[in-house]
């Protein structure tokens, strides 16, 4: 059942890139054009108990979700992880960042200079891990429209997928469910 989950992703990621193919917009790809892939995960289920605390921790369903997207993203070859300067971004960012033995780069929502960030990770394969407002938000600077809105406080399994391929740019939003301990 453990290489279900990654074949099923990798064949979801085949079936867009297959249904793309007679797309006439796709038919102008510069195939010398870097391909940059991002991946955006907002951060896993957080420890609510003190509702005055505004870093808290990962609680044990979050800490089983962080495995989880380990696991899912075991089979992409990351170039980079960035992550929020938070405990509960930090920690779901952490057990794919040692398993694939990156280490964790922090960034400012409010701060980034996307044409900047897109042009550091020309070619690479990228996943961020960020907030329920920032998540969308950078997908939608990514993709250069206003197309995904704040996700919902307890939507802690949606997987943006954004890929940029010289001027043509496609997206795509999965959702995770984890039978994770609660």
């Amino acid at each position: 059942m453990k290489t279900f989950k990654p074949l099923l992703f990798t064949f979801y990621l085949l079936a867009i890139i297959a249904g793309c193919k007679d797309d006439p917009q796709n038919m102008n790809l510069d195939t010398d054009a870097p391909v940059s892939t991002f991946y955006l995960i907002r951060h896993a289920e957080k420890d609510r108990s003190d509702p005055e605390n505004i870093d808290p921790e990962l609680n044990q369903k979050g800490l089983g979700r962080a495995m989880h997207w380990a696991e899912i993203l075991e089979d992409v070859n990351l170039d980079a992880i960035y992550s929020t300067d938070y405990e509960r971004t930090t920690m779901t960012a952490a057990p794919t960042a040692v398993k694939k033995d990156i280490t964790l780069m922090y960034y400012d929502p409010d701060e980034v200079d996307i044409e900047q960030f897109k042009s550091n990770n020309s070619g690479n394969t990228v996943l961020i891990v960020g907030h329920s407002n920032s998540t969308p938000d950078f997908v939608n600077k990514l993709i250069g429209e206003d197309k995904y809105g704040p996700m919902d406080d307890y939507d802690n399994g949606s997987l943006f997928i954004v890929q940029l391929t010289g001027e043509q740019v496609t997206d795509s939003r999965l959702h995770f469910n984890c039978n994770c301990p609660r």
